[in-house]
């Protein structure tokens, strides 16, 4: 359950509007609601700040309807991450207030507006053309969370200029997510730039040689730049996630 839902709950016992018995009802499946094949963690925004994402991959439709369903109870925004488009157009039938994001292949859900919780820009950069999917998947949960991202896209190593043509958002960056397949070298290049944290994604594009990312991530866990860490093959998720977190105005 989202805060400021909890604390419009409490107020509207003690203001006399709701009855104990409907508090009671509303509490019922605190901190999480048992569905048999996934068990909810309603209490996830109140532990972290933002309710619990969805992992759609493998899922099926009448499960992501259940989940989506039990979320939406008493979440005011919700993620949820590789969804396949026939299944994602079958959930916008019924959760209107829903948008599907394709290239990313994210869904969101959001009532009212997301409050600003950044204290700066989040930079999203790829390397490629290619790479914007995973590069998306990042932007848009941080934009979700609170936060202004400024994407830069296919701006990698075998054109350098690229990224040196936008060099004045260095400064203005609290954090930079850098996403990059084939020899995965640009996070190099931007630790070597800039003085904030460098987040680098390794993505499974690329020839034979790269190994479906693998290339790209040793490369990033080799890095001689400082400052730079590493998530998971493909994990924009991931690195929009830990960039929120480092973005986040109360840390």
């Amino acid at each position: 359950m989202d805060v400021k839902l909890l604390e419009k709950l409490l107020e509207e016992v003690r203001g006399g509007r709701l009855g104990v018995a409907e508090a009671l009802e509303r509490l019922r499946h605190l901190p999480f609601e048992n569905l048999g094949f996934a068990r909810v963690d309603h209490h996830r925004s109140l532990r972290q700040g933002f309710p619990e994402v969805v992992f759609a991959e493998g899922k099926t439709i009448d499960q992501l309807k259940a989940i989506l369903t039990s979320l939406s109870g008493g979440a005011e925004h919700i993620l949820m991450t590789r969804l396949a488009p026939d299944k994602a157009e079958v959930l916008l039938a019924d959760f209107s207030e829903a948008q599907y994001h394709p290239v990313s292949r994210v869904l969101t859900l959001s009532r009212g507006e997301v409050p600003d919780r950044g204290r700066g820009i989040i930079v999203v950069i790829s390397a490629g053309t290619s790479d914007i999917p995973v590069a998306e998947e990042a932007a848009l949960t941080a934009r979700i969370m609170g936060h202004k991202v400024e994407p830069l896209y296919d701006c990698g190593v075998a054109g350098l200029h690229r990224l040196l043509a936008h060099q004045h958002l260095f400064g203005q960056a609290t954090v930079f997510v850098v996403v990059a397949g084939m020899e995965g070298a640009l996070p190099s290049v931007v630790g070597g730039l800039v003085d904030r944290p460098v987040i680098a994604v390794p993505t499974s594009v690329g020839y034979g040689a790269a190994f479906g990312g693998l290339a790209a991530l040793l490369a990033m866990l080799n890095s001689c730049a400082n400052g730079v860490s590493v998530v998971n093959i493909d994990n924009g998720f991931g690195a929009g996630y830990l960039a929120a977190l480092i973005n986040r105005k109360d840390s």
